[in-house]
């Protein structure tokens, strides 16, 4: 028997909503992953995947989801010990991740709604000893987004410490300019500002940090850096790819290119600007710090219990429409509305003009 499910459009930090063109070019006919019309739709994809992350090394794909890339990023890249930057749950988990694949590492931690600091950074490196560092740009947990600016220039001091960054629920929201800033492995899931389902991942690896991973033993299979190179070389993957997933990010990234890259980053900017005034105005707080606010995701300050979370998801289901309540110990404290993908402002004013109106009614309470 079929599951019934309601529609509902999509305010949350991932899945995002989708769009019809994408879902159709999900729906192409199949092909051989080993044909020349894979190699050929790979060697179209990966050069506009280049300009969206401002690279000119190694960009690739894994079916996975962007944990996966976590534990690349432990197995290939880690040699002696990681600093591992925690500022919320996910960043959390991949310091996890780095202990679970046997690897030693430290934490820098920061208060919830807080990011690491670029002074924090160095002065841990300062100490020695440490050839990796971990940084989630954007912690979908708390809504605070860590700025990549100074912390790139910190790393550029340290040229032996390999710079990893999580851009999962940023990448393609946020310009991140990979060459530039130094960056040796940088990965979004496609489910979040890409605005496709989820099972994809895109990451990028410098080729310094190619070169450091022929010499770390153990690297497993399937998330082997060298692996991935070697089918790359060929316009493959190493194994079978969801097929599926790179039509619509190809279509994608020609949406992406025919809005214009720029054009995009200042829509989300927009978006974020908008909706960071409206839970202001409305009597809420911003639970992230001031300076270090998500482009992609708002965490609304609930802590006035201004809404009851659930009951206002509930009457928000009943309008098609659906938000975040806060993440694990900070559910009904805040909840969060994401502004990602291929959302924009008139999407933000229909959503916030409808919660002024349950406000405004009482119905959730």
């Amino acid at each position: 028997m079929a599951v019934k499910m309601k529609y509902k459009k999509l305010f949350i930090p991932g899945p995002v909503e989708v769009k019809a063109p994408v879902l159709k070019a999900m729906s192409h006919y199949m092909i051989g992953h080993r044909s020349q019309d894979f190699m050929n739709l790979y060697a179209d994809t990966i050069p506009k995947l280049k300009q969206l992350l401002y690279t000119n090394q190694n960009v690739y794909l894994s079916t996975s989801s962007s944990t996966g890339i976590w534990e690349l990023g432990a197995r290939n890249l880690v040699e002696k010990k990681a600093l591992c930057c925690v500022m919320g749950e996910f960043s959390s988990k991949w310091a996890e991740t780095v202990k679970l694949c046997g690897k030693e590492n430290e934490v820098i931690s920061a208060e919830p709604g807080k990011a690491v600091k670029a002074e924090q950074i160095r002065a841990k490196l300062e100490q020695g000893g440490f050839d990796a560092l971990t940084l989630v740009h954007n912690e979908t947990s708390t809504g605070a987004m860590a700025d990549l600016e100074s912390i790139a220039a910190v790393m550029k001091d340290f040229p032996d410490v390999t710079f990893m960054v999580d851009a999962v629920s940023s990448l393609s929201g946020v310009k991140i300019e990979m060459d530039r800033l130094g960056i040796d492995l940088l990965f979004a899931g496609v489910q979040k500002a890409f605005g496709i389902p989820p099972g994809l991942t895109v990451f990028a690896v410098s080729n310094k940090a190619l070169e450091k991973s022929k010499r770390i033993p153990n690297r497993g299979y399937y998330f082997d850096l060298q692996v991935f190179q070697k089918y790359a070389e060929k316009n493959q993957t190493p194994s079978t790819p969801s097929i599926s997933h790179i039509f619509a990010l190809n279509a994608q990234m020609d949406a992406f290119l025919k809005e214009g890259l720029d054009k995009r980053f200042k829509r989300h900017t927009d978006m974020a600007e908008f909706t960071r005034k409206w839970a202001l105005k409305k009597g809420f707080g911003l639970f992230a710090e001031e300076g270090y606010r998500s482009i992609t995701l708002t965490a609304v300050d609930n802590s006035a219990n201004l809404v009851n979370v659930a009951k206002l998801n509930e009457e928000l289901g009943k309008r098609k429409m659906h938000i975040s309540d806060g993440y694990g110990q900070f559910k009904q404290k805040t909840f969060r509305i994401a502004h990602m993908g291929d959302l924009n402002l008139k999407d933000m004013k229909e959503l916030t003009g409808t919660i002024d109106e349950l406000m405004a009614k009482g119905v959730c309470k």
